[in-house]
């Protein structure tokens, strides 16, 4: 759209150039072209309409116009276009003319798409909301703000302020907005979804509708009563004839899904949780999608004023197959094994089921009598005779159902009264001692409550109910008070049966044979009958309580016991001597001494500890049978308890204690050391292996022998055996350590701690084993290889070798480590060390000292010799 500039030379002055007749004319065809030009632009934008249907079609085609004519509008506003149009004026007046309307109509189209494209642009971002934004909670939120801004523009436009500008915007709205509720309320996918999201989308996209014709009418008042002398009287057929028709669709549609809710209620939504056959509800929940499932596929689109009939057809036809041939098969498929309300008794519940499914006919049956038209069609009279049989099995069904529930009733009761409260839950009926196996159960038939239940289901549906039903029924919080007090105490038993192991059965027997003795009276005596339920329960729970509080108190006297018990089987009788820093560790002897010393005074602690547990039992005796003799005949298998455990803590003491020697035998921490000394002819320890092996063996033994201080108790008592004089004023203590010296276990440690100890000496051996490479230093005749060496009278070379041999030695005893850690001995080598080279610093001393005999003898020889000559 580029206007084209003259060739000729603008320099000079307008009155001057306007003379020169080969400007004007160069100016004259410029200007033709001009005006072809801007006339072409004109025709070709007016002729323009909005590409969509939408109304932001509308607002781009107001746009497009404004760019176009304000291209042509600023070239003409340039200097060189006014100086050649005042040429042209100068000129030739006359010839201006034409070129003067077409500017002058290009200023005021110009004028008229900006001023569109101005105020439509407020109109904007409400617009794109309503075309693009997500649900229509988007659009109903939109619809007065952009009616309002429409009102402005109204007032405020020179363009739309007229009828045939404004009503076609409003159309295009009303278009858009229909667009949108189509899309929401798309039926292919509508009922694929669930009915309470389905319904919510059609009554959001209903209202969206009919908001949007509410707005508009409100709208319209404000114009009025702005005082503005052009109403809105637009003609509301074009603008909501089509979004009215779609809001009556919506209507249909939300009455479809009602339907199916209402056919869904039926078999009530707890069903699918708590019903023992989900799988019927499942085939029913198909047949109400089957009867909706045409809506889906419809070979036309409802929401179309024209196919107004079709939908019709179609909505009746849905009426009529759901309310009879669902219901009917919902009926028939379920007669076995109908659908039950939550809480509600078989038999009331579907009595009940089969009422719903008859009201639910009844109030279809009620709307079709309404229309005598369909009524008196021959569908018509087909739904209504389907509806006569159908209601007359569901009678039939009920009168059954409710007929054998009451013959059962009026039987079984009776004899379910009779039952006993309680019963027993094992075999045994009368137990010579109570054991923890003899317990009681409630005796409540569950069948009693569901009769209880029924009776008051079926009051409520008015039919009449058997007298001693409804009786029991009025008796059933009593009924439920003592069922729930009666497991409460029956928990309560078992449990208190629970916390007493068998010494404590033992030990209360009589107590626990006077409950149960009570408690058989609710096995034997009582039914639900009875008059003395109550006062049975209050006597259980007064006798149960005073038993646990009996059985607690034992239990904080046995806490007491096991405490002790377990500080004495946790005592450690092997305390080892810890060596200072830079402190040796202790000697053999010194080690076991301090060992044997630090077991005497855990003995006796221990004994002061074990001798506190018999009067703990004589608490126990005071407590159970109000004496404190120590010695009680009721006491004496939990005498005889205790003393077992004892024995079995002493047999854990012992054994863990080996157990801890053992392992500290096999660690690699040195606790004590011996020494590596040379006895000639033999290298041994010291002190030596047997000696080493004989102390272990007695620290074992003190530690078997820690059992000697625990006294056995007298037969029947927890008091103490006297000692007994034998033989010769021999005195003989009754212990534990018989016992406990004789447990497989103890002599299964001390076998292991003796294998132990003589692998480890077997092992320094080895090591000594090393140093009979010098043997020759101590074993050899000293005298004699002198004796031979002074009669051979060697070189010197000879006597070389041999101190070069005993020099080596000494060096090489010097190199080699002096210490030696096995498990938990150090050896210390250093004696035989110095021994070593004592032995070889002696043969070279005897050596030498030969080499200087033999040396002087020789010296003497050679001064003879001299003084011969």
């Amino acid at each position: 759209l580029k206007l084209e500039m003259p060739t000729v030379n603008l320099d000079r002055e307008v009155a001057v150039l306007a003379t020169v007749p080969g400007v004007v004319q160069s100016l004259k065809r410029c200007a033709v072209t001009w005006q072809k030009l801007i006339s072409g632009v004109l025709k070709e934008q007016l002729k323009k309409v909005p590409e969509g249907n939408g109304p932001l079609a509308e607002i781009n085609l107001w746009r497009e116009n404004d760019a176009a004519l304000r291209a042509l509008t600023e070239q003409m506003k340039f200097p060189e276009m006014q100086k050649v149009l005042e040429i042209l004026q100068k000129a030739e007046p006359e010839f201006t003319g034409d070129l003067q309307i077409v500017l002058s109509d290009l200023k005021k189209h110009h004028m008229e798409a900006q001023d569109n494209a101005k105020f439509l642009s407020t109109l904007e971002r409400h617009l794109k909301n309503l075309s693009t934004g997500t649900g229509v909670d988007v659009i109903s939120s939109v619809i007065p703000s952009l009616l309002n801004a429409l009102r402005l523009v109204w007032i405020m436009s020179r363009h739309y302020n007229k009828d045939a500008s404004m009503v076609p915007l409003l159309e295009r709205i009303s278009w858009e907005i229909s667009q949108r509720v189509r899309r929401v309320v798309d039926l292919q996918t509508l009922f694929k979804q669930d009915t309470a999201t389905a319904k919510k989308k059609i009554t959001e996209a209903k209202n969206t509708l009919e908001q949007w014709k509410k707005c508009y009418f409100t709208t319209c008042i404000q114009v009025e009563e702005s005082g503005s002398k052009r109403y809105w009287k637009f003609d509301t057929k074009s603008l909501f004839e089509k979004t009215d028709y779609m809001v009556s669709i919506c209507q249909d549609l939300y009455g479809i899904f009602q339907v199916a809710e209402e056919l869904q209620n039926i078999f009530i939504p707890e069903l699918i949780t708590v019903t023992e056959n989900p799988k019927t509800v499942d085939d029913l929940q198909r047949e109400v999608n089957i009867v909706i499932s045409p809506m889906e596929d419809l070979s036309f689109d409802p929401f179309r004023v024209e196919n107004a009939h079709d939908w019709a057809v179609v909505v009746e036809e849905f009426r009529e197959d759901v309310v009879v041939e669902i219901v009917e098969q919902i009926f028939v498929q379920n007669l076995k094994d109908p659908p039950l309300y939550k809480n509600h008794p078989p038999v009331a519940g579907a009595i009940s089921w089969s009422r719903s499914l008859s009201r639910r006919i009844r109030h279809t049956i009620t709307l079709f009598q309404e229309e005598e038209e369909l009524l008196a069609s021959k569908r018509g009279q087909e739904v209504q005779q389907k509806y006569f049989q159908v209601t007359k099995k569901m009678e039939a069904y009920e009168a059954q159902k409710y007929r054998q529930w009451r013959d059962r009733a009026e039987h079984v009761l009776p004899l379910l009264l009779k039952d006993a409260l309680l019963t027993l839950s094992s075999a045994t009926e009368e137990p010579v001692s109570i054991r923890k196996s003899v317990g009681f159960a409630l005796n409540f038939s569950p069948e009693i409550q569901e009769i209880i239940t029924e009776t008051k289901y079926m009051e409520q549906l008015g039919l009449p109910v058997p007298e001693m039903a409804r009786y029991v029924a009025l008796q059933e919080d009593k009924y439920l008070r003592y069922t729930n007090k009666l497991k409460v105490m029956l928990s309560r038993y078992h449990k208190l049966m629970e916390m007493m192991n068998e010494a404590e059965i033992k030990l209360l027997d009589q107590q626990v044979k006077e409950l149960w003795r009570i408690l058989k009276s609710g096995h034997k005596r009582l039914t639900w009958k009875s008059v003395g339920i109550g006062e049975f329960i209050v006597q259980c729970t007064q006798t149960i309580g005073k038993l646990e509080l009996l059985v607690h108190q034992i239990h904080q006297i046995s806490e007491n016991i096991s405490s002790k018990l377990q500080s004495i089987e946790s005592t450690n009788l092997f305390k080892f001597p810890h060596a200072k820093n830079g402190d040796k560790c202790p000697g053999a002897k010194e080690f076991f001494d301090y060992v044997k010393s630090e077991q005497a005074k855990d003995v006796e602690q221990l004994v002061r500890k074990y001798s506190k547990i018999p009067q703990l039992l004589i608490e126990v005796e005071r407590r159970v049978t109000y004496t404190n003799s120590g010695k009680s005949p009721k006491l004496a298998s939990y005498y005889a308890y205790w003393e077992n455990r004892i024995y079995q803590v002493l047999i854990q003491l012992i054994v863990k204690n080996l157990q801890a020697f053992n392992a500290a035998i096999l660690a690699n921490v040195p606790l004590l050391q011996i020494e590596a000394v040379l006895s000639a002819p033999e290298i041994t320890l010291q002190p030596n292996d047997s000696e080493i092996e004989k102390m272990t063996m007695q620290s074992i033994q003190d530690c078997v022998e820690v059992t000697k201080h625990f006294v056995r108790w007298m037969h029947g008592t927890c008091i103490e055996c006297p000692p007994q004089h034998g033989r010769a004023d021999e005195v003989v203590t009754f212990s534990f350590y018989s016992d406990v010296s004789q447990s497989p276990l103890v002599i299964e440690q001390a076998v292991l701690i003796t294998q132990n100890i003589q692998k480890l000496l077997e092992s320094l051996r080895k090591c000594l084993n090393q140093w009979t490479k010098y043997e020759q230093l101590w074993k050899s005749d000293k005298d004699a290889v002198l004796d031979r060496l002074a009669a051979e009278k060697p070189p010197c070379v000879v006597f070389d070798e041999h101190l070069q041999f005993y020099m080596t030695v000494t060096r090489e005893v010097a190199q080699r480590p002096l210490v030696k850690d096995e498990q938990f001995i150090r050896l210390q080598l250093a004696p035989l060390a110095s021994a070593v080279q004592e032995n070889a610093k002696s043969w070279m001393m005897s050596l030498g000292k030969l080499l200087n005999e033999l040396a002087k003898e020789e010296l003497l020889n050679l001064q003879d010799e001299i003084q011969v000559g």
